[in-house]
């Protein structure tokens, strides 16, 4: 597999300092840009919601090995799923990608809330939510997707 190079643009931080599980919803985030980035969220304020990508530093640092298959949370109830069905955060490249709704923006900060990335995780790009781009008419997931994440916002 090819080598790529990322790098962060922001950082975010919050009161999560431990990966969990559930309760993402009310969690409010800042994102900071890096200053050579500064300016970068002009005219962000004028969209409801953004995408955030960030890497998953704390996942990355632990070098696991990433299961082909597993049970979504590790719950034996859970069907055994491959890895790219899933959302888990144990990846081959551990990258997360969350819809976030704005709450303000100025020139270096983001305030969003939904993210689920921990205090001091880094940003690898924002862009904003086009409903055009972004949103699926009617999608479709199967009934152990609304049974594990019933108490997860």
């Amino acid at each position: 597999m090819d080598t790529i190079r990322l790098q962060a643009i922001a950082t975010v931080h919050n009161r999560i300092t431990a990966p969990v599980d559930t309760g993402w919803g009310k969690v409010q985030s800042s994102i900071v840009l890096m200053p050579e980035w500064e300016g970068g969220f002009d005219g962000l304020g004028q969209f409801s919601h953004v995408l955030i990508l960030t890497y998953l530093h704390q996942v990355a640092a632990r070098e696991q090995l990433v299961p082909v298959r597993r049970h979504p949370r590790n719950r034996p109830d859970m069907p055994l799923l491959g890895v790219f069905s899933q959302r888990a955060r144990v990846r081959p490249n551990p990258i997360g990608v969350t819809a976030c709704e704005i709450v303000g923006v100025d020139a270096k900060e983001l305030i969003v809330r939904g993210l689920d990335a921990i205090d001091g995780t880094p940003v690898l790009d924002v862009k904003p939510y086009v409903p055009v781009f972004d949103r699926i008419e009617s999608p479709v997931v199967p009934p152990w997707v609304d049974e594990l994440l019933a108490d997860y916002r």
